[in-house]
C-alpha cells in the first residue's frame, strides 16, 4: 500500500512495487520549457491585504498594502515578484496621534506619474476611525522606499462621504481617477465612480457613477462595490472590483468598456452578470479580492488577497490573515480575461496544448481536449512526483487538488487520491520528449502506450510510427 505520509516525506517518490513495465527504450525525459518567472509560493506575502504591486519600473517591482494594525503605509521592492516575499519593508508614513487621518489607514496604491511617485490611500479620523476619506502622498525620489514623502492632502470628490480604494490610470492622453464612495441618495454601501484628473492631486470633471451593487453576489453582508483595478487590453478597458462583506463571501466582478468609448459616460460600461473570481473550497482559498495587476515579461499577473480558512471569530475586518497572492491571468479567444480559481498552495501550473492548439482539460472528471476552454481551471495542472517509481510523474488537478489524472480502463479521468498500489500505477506516467516535437512532451503509460487524444477524448493509445498518432500524443506545456 502507498503510505501518503511517506509519499509526502519523500517528495512524492517511492520505490516501485509491482509497477507496470515502462518502455525500455523510452526517450530521455524532458522537463517542460521554463515559463516566465512567476512565483509559485502561496501566499507571496503574509498579512498584507488590498495588495498593490507596480508594473516593472526601472527593473524593480514595488509593493504596498494594508497592514493589520491599519496605522501606517509600507513599501517594499525587489527585482522579481518572488523577491518581494523576503524584501525589507519600509514604513514611509505613519498616521498622526490625533485628529484627521488618525484613524484606520486602508488600501494604499503606489503610482508613478510624470516622474514622481504618488500614494493614494484611505484614512479615518482619530475620534471617528470610520470617517474614511481619500488622501495622497507625493515623493520626488526615484525609489519610493526612501523618505521624503509629502502629504498633499485630501482628494476632494463631489460628496463629503465615506470614500476609499482610489486608483488612477492613463488612457488616450487623459488621466482618470476611479474610486469607491457612498452616496446617501443611492443607499447604503459603496458605488464606483470615475472622473478625469486635472493633476495627480485633483479632479477635473464631475464624477460619474459607473457601478452600483445590485446583484445578489454584490450584497452579501453589505452592499459593496470597491477596490477597482484597471487593465487595458484587446480593444477594451476592463475594471475589476470587489463585492460583498470581507469574509468568505467577498468576490470579484468585472466592468467592460470599449477602448474608444467615452469612459465618463456611464452607458459605456457593462457589468458582467456573474462574479469572475470567488471562494474556492477545494483549494482552501476564501474571500479573494481587492486585486491589482502587474506583468512578468508578456504575461499578465493577477495580484489579490485571500484567506486560508472560512470561519472567522469577530469582525472579518480585524482578522489579520488576508494574505497577498499572485497567479497568472489568462485570456479567452474573444479577448476577455480568464481568471480561473484562486489556486492555493503548490508548484508551477501548466496547461497542456495539443499540436493543433487545443487544451487538455477535464469535464465531469473525464479527460478530453477542447479549444477556447473558458473554465480555465479545468485545463490547469501541476506536474508532481509520480506515486510509484523514481522518474515518474503525476498530473494533479489545480481546481480539485485531491484528484490526479488516472488511467481507468479505456478512459482517462481525474480521480481522488487512493492509498493503493493500483491507484499509484494508474496515476503515474513517464514524461519523455515529444514524439512529434522534441521541445514538447509525451506521457508514457507503459510499454509503447501513451496518452493520446482521439476525437476530443484523451485516451491511451499506441502511436507506433504513425505520424498523425505521434502528433496526437505530443503536448506543449504552456
Amino acid at each position: 500500500m502507498i503510505d501518503r505520509r511517506s509519499l509526502l516525506r519523500t517528495g512524492g517518490v517511492l520505490a516501485a512495487v509491482g509497477v507496470v513495465p515502462l518502455a525500455a527504450s523510452a526517450p530521455v525525459a524532458a522537463a517542460p520549457e521554463p515559463l516566465a518567472e512567476l512565483p509559485t509560493r502561496s501566499p507571496l506575502v503574509e498579512q498584507r491585504a488590498d495588495p498593490f504591486i507596480t508594473p516593472p519600473t526601472d527593473g524593480m517591482y514595488y509593493m504596498t498594502g494594508s497592514v493589520p494594525e491599519y496605522d501606517r503605509i509600507v513599501v517594499r521592492g525587489a527585482s522579481t515578484l518572488d523577491g518581494l516575499a523576503s524584501a525589507r519593508e519600509r514604513t514611509i508614513w505613519r498616521r498622526p496621534a490625533t485628529g484627521k487621518m488618525g484613524g484606520y489607514i486602508w488600501a494604499p496604491e503606489l503610482h508613478r506619474i510624470d516622474g514622481k511617485w504618488y500614494i493614494y490611500f484611505a484614512a479615518g479620523d482619530k475620534d471617528e476611525p470610520f470617517r474614511i476619506r481619500t488622501y495622497v502622498l507625493e515623493s520626488a525620489n526615484a525609489d519610493p522606499r526612501e523618505g521624503g514623502w509629502v502629504l498633499r492632502g485630501q482628494v476632494v470628490t463631489h460628496l463629503d462621504t465615506f470614500t476609499l480604494d482610489a486608483t488612477t490610470f492613463a488612457h488616450r492622453g487623459k488621466r482618470y481617477f476611479l474610486w469607491a464612495q457612498n452616496d446617501p441618495a443611492v443607499g447604503s454601501g459603496t458605488n464606483l465612480y470615475i472622473a478625469e484628473m486635472a493633476s495627480p492631486l485633483a479632479l477635473k470633471t464631475t464624477p460619474v457613477r459607473i457601478a452600483t451593487p445590485t446583484m445578489s453576489w454584490e450584497v452579501q453582508g453589505f452592499r459593496v462595490n470597491e477596490g477597482p483595478a484597471v487593465l487595458i487590453r484587446n480593444g477594451r478597458v476592463f475594471v475589476t472590483f470587489s463585492a460583498s462583506a470581507t469574509d468568505a463571501r467577498y468576490c470579484m466582478g468585472l466592468l467592460t468598456a470599449d477602448e474608444n468609448a467615452n469612459l465618463l459616460d456611464a452607458r459605456s460600461w457593462t457589468k458582467s452578470p456573474n462574479p469572475i473570481f470567488t471562494t474556492h473550497v477545494p483549494t482552501s482559498q476564501y474571500g479573494p479580492g481587492h486585486n491589482s495587476f502587474t506583468t512578468v515579461g508578456s504575461m499578465d499577473v493577477l495580484v489579490y488577497h485571500a484567506r486560508d480558512y472560512r470561519d472567522i471569530n469577530g469582525d472579518p475586518l480585524f482578522d489579520p490573515n488576508r494574505h497577498t497572492r499572485v497567479q497568472r491571468l489568462h485570456w479567452n479567444d474573444d479577448g476577455t480575461p480568464s481568471f480561473g480559481v484562486p489556486v492555493g498552495k503548490g508548484g508551477p501550473i501548466v496547461r497542456l496544448a495539443t499540436m493543433d492548439g487545443l487544451f487538455v482539460r477535464h469535464y465531469e472528471y473525464r479527460m478530453r481536449v477542447d479549444g477556447n476552454v473558458r473554465e480555465l481551471a479545468d485545463s490547469q495542472f501541476r506536474f508532481v512526483p509520480g506515486f510509484l517509481g523514481s522518474g515518474t510523474v503525476a498530473l494533479q488537478s489545480v481546481n480539485f487538488p485531491d484528484r490526479y489524472v488516472r488511467v481507468d480502463s479505456d478512459a482517462v479521468r481525474i480521480d481522488p487520491f487512493e492509498d493503493s498500489d493500483a491507484y499509484g500505477r494508474a496515476a503515474s506516467f513517464v514524461q519523455v520528449r515529444g514524439l512529434a516535437d522534441g521541445k514538447a512532451i509525451s506521457l508514457n503509460v507503459g510499454a509503447d502506450s501513451y496518452l493520446i487524444h482521439d476525437r476530443g477524448r484523451l485516451v491511451v493509445g499506441k502511436p507506433g510510427n504513425d505520424r498523425d498518432a505521434r502528433r496526437r500524443a505530443t503536448f506543449r506545456p504552456e
